[in-house]
């Protein structure tokens, strides 16, 4: 039960902290948060363009929402040159192990693929596939699952 109430905590903290560029655009996101997060860092990343995507159920197409975030990360990598990242391919728990790998590395594969096409060297996108065993969220229900289905870019 701790551990559910833990998973359900950490996903309101997420959900509570993401913003949007056009945030810091309205006013909004101001303060000493803002000041702390050093422009071009990992953390900038994170906090002000958004680093995963999510899938649906056996799926590595990518939804609207997905092309969205992942056209803020295109931008945001275009004005950090230097900055090269891994795209982390996950799966939710259900099927086996190698399935999922194979399908973590078509959602990878399908973030990079974008990412290029914005104009991002491939050279700067490694991919990587987690399948099944680095859950975002614990559980055996679709609020989960949704969840763990998912790409991650990581600023190296």
């Amino acid at each position: 039960m701790r551990m559910k109430f833990l998973a359900l905590a950490a996903v309101a903290l997420l959900a509570a902290c993401e913003s949007t560029p056009n945030d810091a655009a309205n006013g909004a996101n101001t303060g000493a948060q803002q000041t702390s997060v050093r422009p071009g860092s990992s953390e900038d990343f994170v906090v002000n363009v958004g680093d995963r995507v999510f899938f649906g159920f056996d799926r590595y197409d990518l939804s609207p929402e997905a092309r969205a975030t992942l056209d803020r990360q295109a931008k945001w990598l275009g004005t950090y040159g230097s900055v090269t990242v891994t795209v982390e391919g996950h799966s939710d728990e259900r099927g086996t192990r190698e399935y999922n790998l194979a399908l973590g590395e078509r959602r990878a594969n399908s973030v990079k693929n974008y990412l290029v096409a914005q104009g991002v060297s491939p050279s700067r996108v490694n991919v990587v596939s987690y399948g099944k065993e680095r859950p975002a969220v614990v559980g055996s229900n679709e609020a989960a699952w949704s969840q763990n289905r998912r790409g991650v870019t990581v600023v190296n």
